[in-house]
Parts: structure tokens; sequence; C-alpha cells
């Protein structure tokens, strides 16, 4: 399973360059929404690098007029455009392919996901409700945390709106997998960018899961390095929200993996083949109605779930100890979509 996500890090390696190219048509329209913020502002700046972009809307409450002019200038194919306020937002989702959505609260220190949710749950709401209305069929790509009930709440929305494709509903836990495969080649000196490590389950906490046992190139861990390893993958937002210490949270690396994912589905889209990433979908892999797994990434979406693999006693005990938290803020983000 891990080989099948390194050749897909390996043919998104150069997604984002002047000089990547592919066969098919480049036309699609991407749209961010929330792209004046701290993570939509670099997730704009590394889309418009993108080629396989021909169209970047970015919609924000504010500011993102001036966003959109300084990309604008950038010597990149796509064309940028600033969409401010809900009287703009139809018009900016309308005929997007991609919607990514990093709109919402950042977290500050001493917050969990969970404390996030009023404020968050509502703009994941309403901005899902616009999706529905005018780019029904686009692909959706949630960011906003808390991503364990946004993507939920999402897709409770869409099924009130009886546009729900399960295929088209991300939540974008890329940047679990980013820290997994630093974190890892930190500790076991391997080659970053071909270390992957695929990790499972949901995006907070203890409902990270990351694969140990099924690393590429493949590792051995004590295990004491294993449960420290876990913990630090599991608590590396803390790590970030602490380090900077009130001045923010892990903005430029989400945005990293935010469009990492985005170009995996544009690649995906384009007819690349072997296109993998894990991300958090309707699912029947256990029986959790939400779960994170490797994907097989098509024209249409998720074209298959690869599921977990064979899973050691330590992941085995961990899954089942991630399972009431991940219910319950699956359980949380449904009730609120249907107050």
């Amino acid at each position: 399973m891990a080989s099948f996500i390194r050749r897909a890090a390996s043919n998104l390696a150069t997604a984002g360059s002047r000089g990547f190219s592919v066969s098919a048509p480049r036309n699609a329209k991407v749209s961010v929404l929330g792209a004046a913020g701290g993570i939509g502002q670099p997730l704009s700046l590394l889309l418009k690098q993108s080629t396989l972009i021909t169209e970047l809307a970015l919609y924000d409450v504010a500011n993102t007029v001036g966003v959109g002019c300084d990309l604008s200038h950038i010597e990149s194919a796509a064309q940028v455009k600033g969409y401010v306020g809900d009287s703009q937002l139809e018009e900016c989702l309308t005929g997007s392919n991609i919607v990514v959505i990093p709109a919402g609260v950042p977290r500050k220190p001493g917050m969990t996901r969970d404390d996030l949710f009023n404020i968050n749950a509502g703009i994941a709401k309403h901005l899902a409700e616009a999706c529905a209305k005018a780019c029904p069929d686009a692909m959706l790509c949630i960011i906003s945390n808390p991503v364990n009930s946004t993507v939920p709440i999402a897709s409770e929305v869409l099924k009130k709106a009886g546009v729900f494709d399960p295929r088209k509903l991300f939540g974008v836990t890329t940047l679990d997998v980013v820290r997994a495969n630093t974190f890892i080649a930190e500790l076991k000196g391997t080659p970053v960018t071909q270390t992957q490590c695929p990790v499972i389950g949901g995006h907070a906490g203890i409902t990270i899961l990351p694969l140990l046992s099924q690393v590429e190139p493949s590792c051995n861990f004590s295990d004491e390095e294993r449960a420290a390893l876990t913990v630090r993958i599991q608590n590396a937002g803390t790590e970030v929200v602490e380090a900077k210490a009130g001045g923010g949270s892990a903005t430029l690396s989400m945005a990293y993996a935010g469009a990492r994912f985005a170009f995996a589905l544009l690649q995906a889209m384009n007819g690349a083949k072997n296109v993998v990433e894990c991300s958090y979908v309707e699912s029947d892999v256990t029986d959790l109605q939400f779960f994170s797994t490797p994907l097989l990434l098509g024209p249409n979406g998720v074209e298959q779930n690869l599921g977990m693999g064979t899973l050691i006693d330590f992941e085995l005990d961990a899954l089942e100890k991630l399972k009431p938290e991940l219910a319950g803020s699956i359980d949380k983000g449904i009730k609120f979509a249907n107050l």
C-alpha cells in the first residue's frame, strides 16, 4: 500500500512547477474559501503555480480582492479573481471543479479542535450549502477544523440538497502524513522525499493513527520509539501552536499539505494513474461512518478505498482506543447539521 503512496508523491513533486505537463486538457477551476486567512494565502500561492489550474477563485469575508491582485502578478497561467462576502460567494463557486475550504478560526494556545466547533461548524455548514447550490459536482476538500466533525456536517448538508457523492467529499488529513514522513526520516535517517507512512483514523489527537509498521522504506522501531513517535505525530499541531506562542497555528505546513492534496485530485482528474492519498471520507472500512485511509483517486474522486492493510497489535489497540472519540465527533457534526 505504501508503495502506491510513494509513487503518487513522486508524481506530485513537480505538480506546481512551470515545467510540469500532462497530455489531458488543463481547464480546471479551483476555488479557495477562506483565501485571505493564514492557511488560505499560502495555499492560494501554491495553487497559483500549477499548470493544471486555469482559474483560481479566491473567497473570504474580507481582503480577497487585494490577495487576488497580488497573486495575479505571478507569471503562471491561472487567472485569479477575488470575491468578498456572501453576495459574491455563488459567483465564486459557479463552475468550480475543486473547492478547498480552509475557512474558519485557527487554533490558539490552550485550544483543542473541539473548542473551535461552535464557530467553525457554522462556517462549514454555510459554505457547504453554497457549494451544494452553485457547484454540486465539485470535489470538496475540507480543511476547516475540527475535520472529524466538519466533514460529517458537509455530508449532511449535501445529502439534504440531494447532491451528495461520497467519492467527492474529502477531509484533508494530508498534513498528518507529511508530518509522519518528516519525523520518521529525522529519527531513522531515511531520505525524507522517499519516506512514506500511511495515516488512518481522523484528524485530531488520538484519532490520528500513523501505521509505522507499513512505512516505506521499511524501518524497525523499538516499542519506546513507536509509542513516542505516534504521540508526536498526534500532537504535532499543538507543537506548532506552542512554538508560535500565540502567533498562530500550523498555517504554512497545512497550506503545503492542502496544495499537495489538490494537486493529487487534479492529476487524477487529468488521467494520471496510481494517484493515492490518505483522506477522511465516508467509509465502510470500520464501523465508523467516516474514516481516513489511503485512497486511489480517479477522474471522479475516490476510485477505490485501499483500506488499512494488516495492523500490528500496537496499532490494533490504538484503533480501538480512537473509535469512541472519533464516533463522538462524527455524531456531533451530524447532529449540528440537522438542528
